[in-house]
């Protein structure tokens, strides 16, 4: 991954839910990336299961690992329960989380937080989720990363709404890369977001074939990237590499983003 000259690299925290003790992992990762690697990270801080101590010993072991940067969210619901609730002491929205930071550690780290361009699962309403986005930002969080989507047209049309409801902080779009139609088809289906048709016609095709898929998923994503780029608005790219760096490096070669 350092090869390929990132901004940062994401150092993930109790993905789907799960109420696994990370914090030693996380940090620790986060801190090899930094001092060994000189690879500059962004750490994912979520408020479920975490404890205001928990918390406190996480941003300091980030602090202390020379990490610069962190994504706050509110994280998933554990795995065991059906709504999420906010642990004793925790924080209930992600926008305390941020508040939280800036508190303690001023300017420090820059903070990103979650874009939604296609819906939630708890929330459908874009307005409303519009200006939950707003005051994350105005709580003190300084850009956006959005959810994985593949309908462009959408997903610039919810640029256009956010700028109109006067966020102004960088956007920057989620792109995942497509390994294989299984796996697709499956975060698609999870993340419950629009796939065009002629993405589906065109991988449907060739579905039974991995490489084919590769391929195919390559070319369209790197069409993505490429309308998201011509239209003057977006300056960065997120990559949800999922610890595989292949197809994003195929695909950031395809747009000429690659340094020598």
């Amino acid at each position: 991954m350092r090869d390929l000259h990132p901004l940062f690299v994401d150092v993930t925290w109790n993905a789907g839910g799960s109420t696994r003790q990370g914090v030693a992992t996380t940090t620790e990762m986060v801190a090899k990336a930094n001092k060994a690697y000189g690879l500059p990270t962004c750490m994912h801080l979520t408020c479920t299961g975490m404890s205001r101590e928990a918390i406190d010993k996480a941003l300091l072991e980030a602090y202390n690992g020379g990490c610069r940067c962190i994504l706050a969210l509110r994280g998933d619901p554990p795995l065991e329960n059906e709504k999420w609730e906010a642990t004793a002491g925790g924080f209930l929205y992600a926008r305390d989380l941020v508040s939280y930071i800036r508190e303690q550690y001023d300017d420090h780290f820059e903070i990103g937080v979650a874009g939604y361009p296609e819906g939630h699962p708890e929330e459908n309403d874009h307005e409303v989720l519009i200006d939950h986005l707003k005051e994350k930002l105005d709580a003190g969080a300084s850009f956006v990363i959005t959810q994985m989507f593949y309908d462009v047209d959408h997903f610039l049309t919810w640029v256009d709404k956010c700028r109109e409801k006067g966020i102004t902080a960088p956007i920057v779009p989620g792109i995942m890369p497509i390994s294989n139609y299984a796996s697709f088809i499956r975060r698609a289906k999870w993340c419950e977001i629009n796939v065009p048709p002629d993405f589906m016609m065109a991988l449907e095709r060739v579905k039974d074939d991995d490489a084919a898929v590769r391929e195919v998923g390559a070319e369209l994503v790197t069409g993505m990237c490429k309308t998201i780029m011509e239209k003057g608005h977006i300056y960065h790219l997120h990559f949800y590499t999922m610890n595989l760096e292949k197809s994003t490096r195929v695909i950031l070669e395809r747009l000429g983003l690659l340094l020598n």
